[in-house]
């Protein structure tokens, strides 16, 4: 997953929802694009595709948060 983070006041949201879905979290990588003004947060996950899809939706939900999702086969 890839996740851009917009406003920092939703960060504590954020963290909350991955915190639920650790024992899936493999990796997670977080870097500030500070020329821009947003973070940028990776995500790896192993994860059914259902439980995939609910973590991507739930982060999406988020104001100030916009969310991107790769699947592999």
């Amino acid at each position: 997953m890839a996740i851009i983070v917009e406003d920092v006041d939703s960060v504590e949201k954020l963290n909350a929802i991955l915190h639920d879905y650790g024992s899936y979290i493999v990796g997670r990588m977080g870097i500030p694009y500070r020329d821009r003004g947003v973070n940028v947060v990776s995500i790896v996950i192993d994860a059914p595709q259902d439980v995939t899809a609910a973590l991507s939706g739930k982060i999406g939900n988020i104001s100030g948060i916009s969310v991107k999702t790769a699947y592999s086969k």
